[in-house]
């Protein structure tokens, strides 16, 4: 994963498969962005009783959420996830997150995650900001 700012734009460049030269670009407007802090003491208060955020680290009541921003959903090796997040097709791009975290279980009924979300887009704002960290 590739991370760069072009102008007024952070840009995170995934290659999906170096055989065939596939990658997929993300950009965000830094204007929309949250604060990376904030979305760190959020994901410590709120998400990592069931997460975990390190490379390589291991899946707890949820699956570890290194390299979310990108991320197909229902891939982290070793977790056991619900067929409907297994079947969703979703890809959790920041819309798609700020989407589901507000309401998971309305976004995807059927999932086992138990958090009712977050009401507030600024704080969804800033966790996002704080996942989209989590790459190499």
């Amino acid at each position: 994963m590739l991370r760069s700012l072009v102008g007024s734009e952070m840009c995170i460049r995934d290659s999906i498969n170096a055989e065939y030269g596939v990658s997929v670009l993300y950009c965000l407007q830094l204007t929309n962005m949250g604060d990376i802090a904030k979305g760190e003491k959020l994901f410590k208060g709120r998400a990592a009783q069931c997460h975990t955020a390190t490379k390589g680290g291991g899946n707890g009541v949820g699956p570890n959420l290194f390299g979310i921003v990108g991320r197909q959903s229902g891939t982290v090796e070793g977790f056991s996830y619900s067929k409907a997040n297994l079947e969703s097709g979703v890809t959790w791009t920041p819309e798609v997150l700020n989407v589901y975290l507000e309401n998971p279980k309305k976004f995807m009924p059927g999932t086992k995650m138990s958090f009712a979300g977050i009401k507030k887009e600024k704080e969804r704002a800033d966790l996002i900001a704080f996942l989209g960290t989590l790459s190499e």
